[in-house]
């Protein structure tokens, strides 16, 4: 109990910077592999907090990594501060209200999520040099989550080859362990190649590339009925071929977004859809190119750091939200349809309270809800280091992700309470986790026991780079 206040009482010591932190990161939305300026503050930060900063990480130009220690394990507390297009808002304000510019907007809360994952590390940091202890804390700048899959390429290149334990977060609407439930996908850039011809003078010359995409998403779309249920397929056009539809399109391109349970699951799926795309080509008689954008695994499990996170938060309790946080969340849950706000509670296996704007509970461990399952690349992580992560308190309870309504509330009172509230989380648990050897080994063995016969293969082959133009192609 005592090192927990210690650590705690360290936290509330540094948090005003990082609020401010969280809030400068917030004004200045920057998408996948383009956060020039968010990371500049992040490791402007990390030499203030007296850390030894790495750069370009992985030869990833905004990939930024801060030690402070020496000796013992190595506790790596991973942040991220990419922003999502579309989704710029007023902050504060309940009615959507786009800002002028490019209009990407923090709509996942990234902003947060570096920011208290900096607060936890530099608290541990104090805490090693106050109590004289072995163990080094490292801060890793994570950029692209955004569909970029930044830590797969990381982990490839050996990042985190050192690294005995990891530990993150997420914003969300409870304060929970993270469940460990996520899709392995990958992202394929489906290119085709025809031949143009004048569409009315003389269409029998043509070959539409158009034609190709639209036949490869009607094949993938008969799939759907014969692939598991737990997974996913989506699709954009990246290039539709021009705007005169009286040439025949002699080009087309439409990236794919390819999800799965698990990783061999995920590698027939994608043979499956590389399928259509030849049969699209040859139906067309056009040409097609597959390239791999991205790619990331499933999240795995560790139920000793788990354990070890829950007893922290249960120590802990909720975040201290008042009556003016509750008010506040309380408009913008009037935004919201009944429909998301009951969906919340069930994703947490939660009995659905009305008029509960903000959370007031720690959610057990074992209860087990209705997750909505997305795709993180912290899943590459967890296969090769023992990981847990923590949800965050910051918003509304019902506000969906990569909403509006998520980026209007990244900066109120709420959000910077929830942000501390975790970070005391993250750094309790690095503490136990220096402080007891044991558990780091529990931890090492869950790993290994998971992995037995399935050891970690990267969905990232060795000649796929990070797609650093994802955020500008078109």
């Amino acid at each position: 109990m005592q090192n927990t206040e210690e650590i705690w009482r360290l936290v509330d010591a540094s948090k005003a910077e990082f609020e401010d932190l969280s809030d400068r990161v917030w004004h200045m939305p920057e998408l996948a592999y383009t956060e020039t300026r968010s990371c500049a503050e992040h490791t402007a930060m990390l030499r203030e907090q007296g850390f030894r900063v790495t750069e370009k990480v992985a030869d990833i130009p905004t990939a930024v990594m801060g030690e402070a220690g020496e000796g013992g394990p190595v506790i790596a507390i991973l942040g991220e501060y990419d922003a999502l297009p579309g989704l710029s808002q007023e902050a504060g304000v309940a009615e959507q209200r786009p800002l002028p510019g490019p209009g990407f907007g923090h709509g996942c809360g990234h902003n947060l999520l570096g920011s208290a994952a900096m607060l936890a590390a530099t608290a541990v940091k104090d805490y090693l040099a106050a109590n004289k202890l072995p163990g080094r804390v490292r801060y890793y700048g994570c950029p692209a989550e955004e569909g970029g899959a930044a830590k797969g390429f990381m982990v490839r290149d050996g990042a985190f080859k050192d690294v005995d334990i990891a530990i993150s977060w997420h914003p969300a609407a409870f304060a929970a362990v993270q469940e460990a439930l996520s899709l392995a996908n990958t992202r394929i850039d489906f290119s085709f190649a025809g031949r143009a011809s004048h569409a009315a003078a003389a269409p029998h010359l043509g070959r539409s590339a158009l034609d190709a995409v639209e036949l490869m998403n009607v094949g993938v779309n008969y799939m759907r009925e014969h692939m598991p249920s737990d997974a996913r397929i989506h699709y954009a056009y990246l290039d539709a071929g021009g705007v005169a539809p009286n040439v025949v399109q002699p080009t087309a391109k439409v990236r794919y977004l390819i999800r799965a349970r698990d990783l061999v699951e995920l590698r027939r799926l994608i043979e499956r859809v590389r399928k259509i795309a030849e049969g699209a080509a040859l139906m067309t008689e056009t040409r097609v190119e597959a390239k791999v954008v991205s790619g990331v695994s499933n999240l795995l499990g560790n139920l000793p750091l788990e354990r070890a996170m829950q007893s922290n938060l249960d120590r802990l309790g909720p975040p201290p939200f008042d009556e003016a946080d509750r008010d506040k969340a309380a408009e913008f849950q009037a935004t919201l349809s009944e429909e998301d706000i009951a969906a919340a509670w069930r994703k947490m296996g939660l009995p659905v309270r009305k008029g509960v704007p903000l959370c007031d509970v720690v959610v057990p461990l074992d209860l087990k809800g209705a997750p909505m399952v997305g795709s993180t690349d912290v899943g590459d992580v967890s296969w090769v280091v023992p990981t847990v992560q923590a949800r965050g308190a910051t918003y509304a309870i019902g506000t969906p992700g990569h909403s509006w309504q998520l980026t209007a509330q990244g900066m109120l009172p709420a959000a910077h309470k929830g942000m501390v509230h975790v970070a005391k989380v993250m750094a309790g648990t690095a503490v136990d986790c220096l402080r007891d050897p044991a558990l780091v080994e529990a931890a090492k063995a869950d790993l290994a026991a998971r992995t037995e016969g399935a050891p970690y293969e990267p969905v990232l082959s060795p000649d796929v780079q990070p797609p650093f133009g994802m955020s500008t192609a078109a």
